[in-house]
């Protein structure tokens, strides 16, 4: 018995000594953390594949088989793809990193940086054959013998092209794109030399690609279109000419072609795109539209920017037409003449807006329709006063979706959004019939292209509007239930939760409230309560998973199965947990538990039966690893990625719940180091933007973020994190934000291992805003941190979002910022909430960072608020990540600032030697030379 018990002692003290080699986080970890991307199950569940994906540096590919054992591994992969038959493996290979590193540091030029290379992998033998300088790769949809691939490779390392000229062969040295078709079986190659664009068939019959001329080959004639037809192994150029095809585009019968081309000459302004059709019986492809054509309005003509696409049935082909633009005189001379925004009070944008959308609205097209079967008949169905325009999937109904928002855009730069008229449109007549007027709100087309869906925040009700009879059905009338926000806390109409998709044959729509899920007959013959309110009941949040395969490329409408068994994700309210439930889809019943965990479960696959399902689980604690299951059941873990965390110390995360000096029930969640210790005292810091408790069981993996707090770094330095969601009154954000944030951290505080003399708060942009205004209203924070803040309510309003060109009237009247009114009606709002208008009051030491191409909130306000403090002679600091945007988009700028901001809470919260850019600063002469941080 001693001897047990001494065994027991010194593994105790082994357990221990273990524990305390934990390290803490430092800043050398974060490119080698890794995750899960683009993970798929095969269609018959044999085989999963995945990514795994540093920060930075090189991934790694995954392949497993039916025993979930790993197949094969290829570094560096992407794309990857499975043929039909599930015989062959496809996928893109990127560079190494350093190889990709080293070309930027030579400065090299774009088409000489590294390029991606092929892989191809017999799933059989496991023999791979790669290929090098692959610009892209192609499968048909309903057939996969072949691989069609454009590399791009110098003349004398090109293979034999049967199509290629003399010339060709003789012109060594220089880049040549070239269009491989590759029998997967056999292996056997046909190569096109001076590929450019290229499309299959759907049936794998046919490869159709572009070929160009070389700029100074003047006598060159192979330019053009071509058709290769792969049983009989024929080549026909079906358009001659130099010139831009695009949208090279089969009908799904494989039996008719449509393009784009526009073979004006080269030096051209106006790109005068053109409509081509073909077919086998055809001896070349034949102009069925363009600028004459019956149909296309006056100085109207064919979009080269749209999209084509043939309805299901073959009979109709939409395009897209466009006003002619004008085209600049480059006979002016530049320095001659002025450059100049002309702002004018009754455009419908602001010049701002107008300039940032410049190129999309260049771009912009309206949809048209044209039968090629019967006539080239034409319809242009709206005009340029219409917004965007909605084909069904399969687009061989009559009726078309559209809206338009004319006459009412102005307001939209103090109202946010504005309202719409929602029409259908006939694609055989042209008539447009008006559904709503005036809809504050989102329409939707039925698959079956005979119903309008639309939800109204006016009134925060659903509707339906058959077409057939012209008759529209309110659908949740006389229910108890809200289908908008309840928990709406800004100045706004509430938005709907949304809708799950639809039946199979698309006459009902699943609709979500706050917790449950609703089936409504869209003629409005019937009503399910589909989960029998066993969501309102619980506090569970029930949403729909989407695991139905398809092999349509068509179908982007959410098809939920009728009469079936479906999945639904749950979130429980109270316990923050997640879970997985199963429904079904034709009766109402309550959802039966699969299982409900201190998890979060997310990317969703499922094979085309259903048997093996595979997603990601994780929580606080555990990095968000690959799953594979049978309907959610006897789960098997497929991968760990993160091992490397067992050698750090990590940290928890718990719910707190405490109650406002306004009697506010709140929440918050407490992050604690691994090695907690509760007769120590430790520092601690608040981080916050709106609420944040949805995210208890999230993984945080630590990562030089875009300027939010880095709290598994904090968290494993020995910090306690704290995150309170926060509520809002209309009119008062910032006292909101000391009403949870305050209470929160003065709640905490009461605790004996929290150091109250030392607690920080930190915040980025909303968050940036509510930490300068907490520093103005009270002297309990040994440091603040405020990212992108807004200090003075007066000047911001009236100030531009320059990354979208929009007002930001309208964030003050009717979103985030809560205010509720313009400037005019009450001003005495936005002064109470300008924390400029109080920074005399600041005894907190405060870093601001503010970019100077933040394209949300002007940088000024980041100005204003250091040279006031500076002026009042308060510790103030500001950074400034040269050209970099509101949420820091550079790495190595996110990397620096997660070393500021440690060396700046490690100061000022525990005591260590301020560095030299806290101390003294970074005079701009050592700019570059010196950044400080020693």
């Amino acid at each position: 018995m001693q001897i047990k018990i001494a065994s027991l002692g010194v593994s105790l003290l082994l357990t221990g000594a273990l524990f305390a080699q934990k390290r803490p986080l430092d800043h050398s970890v974060y490119d080698n953390w890794k995750s899960i991307t683009n993970a798929s199950v095969s269609k018959s569940g044999q085989f999963v594949y995945y990514q795994i994906t540093p920060q930075e540096g090189d991934g790694l590919l995954e392949f497993r088989d039916a025993n979930r054992q790993v197949l094969f591994a290829i570094p560096r992969a992407t794309q990857g793809k499975l043929s039909q038959q599930e015989t062959h493996f496809i996928a893109s290979i990127k560079p190494t990193f350093q190889e990709t590193r080293q070309a930027k540091i030579k400065k090299k030029k774009a088409e000489d940086m590294p390029k991606d290379s092929l892989v191809i992998v017999n799933l059989q033998t496991k023999a791979q054959w790669k290929a090098a300088s692959v610009k892209s790769f192609k499968l048909a949809d309903q057939k996969n013998e072949y691989i069609a691939f454009l590399t791009e490779e110098k003349r004398s390392n090109t293979p034999a092209d049967s199509s290629a000229t003399a010339k060709d062969k003789a012109s060594k040295g220089k880049s040549i794109s070239i269009l491989h078709l590759k029998n997967l079986a056999t292996g056997d190659t046909v190569n096109f030399y001076k590929a450019d664009e290229y499309a299959w068939s759907p049936n794998e019959a046919y490869l159709l690609f572009s070929k160009k001329n070389e700029g100074k080959d003047s006598l060159a004639n192979d330019a053009g279109l071509y058709i290769y037809d792969l049983a009989n192994k024929q080549l026909k150029k079906i358009s001659n000419g130099k010139g831009s095809y695009k949208e090279l585009s089969f009908d799904d019968q494989s039996q008719q072609l449509a393009f784009l081309a526009d073979k004006s000459p080269e030096k051209s302004l106006l790109k005068d795109f053109k409509l081509y059709y073909y077919t086998p019986q055809l001896d070349s492809a034949t102009i069925i539209a363009q600028q004459q054509s019956t149909g296309v309005p006056q100085r109207w003509y064919v979009s080269g920017d749209a999209q084509l696409k043939f309805s299901a049935d073959g009979q109709k082909l939409f395009f897209g037409l466009a006003p002619i633009p004008k085209v600049k005189d480059t006979t002016l001379v530049d320095f001659e003449h002025a450059q100049v925004d002309v702002w004018h009070w009754q455009d419908d944008y602001l010049q701002p807006q107008q300039l940032v959308n410049l190129k999309r609205d260049q771009a912009k097209w309206y949809q048209a329709v044209i039968y090629p079967k019967n006539g080239n008949r034409l319809l242009s169905l709206v005009d340029d006063k219409f917004g965007r325009t909605t084909v069904t999937d399969d687009a061989n109904n009559e009726w078309v979706l559209a809206s338009t928002d004319f006459g009412r855009r102005i307001s939209g730069q103090w109202e946010g959004s504005t309202l719409s008229d929602v029409y259908i449109i006939s694609t055989i007549s042209g008539e447009k019939r008006i559904v709503k007027k005036e809809l504050n709100g989102y329409a939707y087309l039925s698959p079956q292209g005979d119903i309008v869906l639309y939800f109204d925040r006016s009134n925060g009700n659903w509707y339906s509007y058959q077409i057939k009879t012209n008759s529209t059905t309110w659908l949740n009338d006389g229910l108890p239930a809200s289908f908008v926000d309840e928990e709406n806390d800004s100045p706004n109409l509430p938005g709907a939760y949304g809708i799950a998709g639809w039946s199979a044959d698309g006459r009902s729509a699943f609709i979500y409230d706050r917790y449950d899920i609703w089936k409504f007959d869209l003629t409005g013959k019937g009503k399910q309560l589909l989960t029998n309110g066993e969501g309102r009941a619980t506090k569970t949040t029930f949403r729909y998973i989407d695991l139905v395969r398809t092999d349509n490329p068509r179908q982007r409408s959410i098809l939920i199965p009728d009469k079936k068994p479906i999945f639904l994700s749950a979130f429980n309210e109270t316990s923050k947990e997640n879970g997985i439930f199963e429904a079904h889809s034709g009766r109402a019943r309550k959802p039966s538990e699969i299982i409900i965990d201190k998890y979060v479960f997310r990317a969703f696959q499922a094979s085309e039966n259903l048997q093996t399902i595979i997603y990601t689980k994780e929580n606080y604690e555990q990095s968000p690893n690959l799953y594979a299951s049978k309907l959610f059941k006897n789960e098997e873990k497929l991968t760990d990625i993160n091992p490397q965390q067992l050698s750090y110390n990590w940290g928890t995360a718990e719910l707190v719940k405490w109650t406002t000096p306004a009697g506010h029930e709140a929440e918050g969640i407490l992050y604690k180091p691994e090695n907690f210790d509760p007769n120590k005292k430790y520092p601690i810091i608040a981080y916050f933007y709106e609420k944040l408790t949805e995210g208890l069981y999230g993984y945080q993996a630590p990562a030089p973020t875009p300027s939010r707090l880095n709290i598994p770094y904090y968290v494993s330095n020995e910090y306690l994190v704290f995150a309170p969601d926060i509520r809002y009154e209309i009119g008062h954000p910032g006292k909101s934000a000391e009403e949870y944030v305050n209470s929160g951290m003065r709640f905490l505080a009461q605790n004996s291992w929290v150091d109250s003399t030392k607690m920080a708060i930190q915040g980025q942009s909303w968050g940036g805003y509510q930490v300068a205004h907490l520093i103005t209203r009270t002297d309990m924070y040994a440091a603040a941190w405020t990212g992108a803040p807004v200090v003075n309510m007066t000047s911001a309003y009236g100030g531009i979002r320059w990354q979208t060109g929009l007002s930001r009237q309208f964030q003050y009247e009717h979103t985030q910022s809560r205010i509720g009114k313009t400037l005019w009606e009450d001003q005495e709002l936005y002064l109470e909430n300008s924390p400029l208008f109080y920074l005399d009051k600041v005894t907190t030491p405060v870093v601001i960072m503010h970019n100077d191409n933040d394209g949300a909130v002007p940088w000024y306000q980041g100005i204003e608020m250091f040279t006031a403090l500076r002026r009042l002679q308060k510790p103030v600091w500001m950074l400034n990540y040269n050209g970099d945007e509101h949420n820091l988009m550079k790495r190595q700028n996110r990397k620096d600032i997660q070393m500021r901001q440690a060396q700046f809470f490690d100061h000022f919260l525990k005591g260590k030697p301020a560095t030299q850019w806290i101390s003294t600063g970074v005079p701009a002469i050592e700019k570059g030379i010196d950044w400080g941080l020693d």
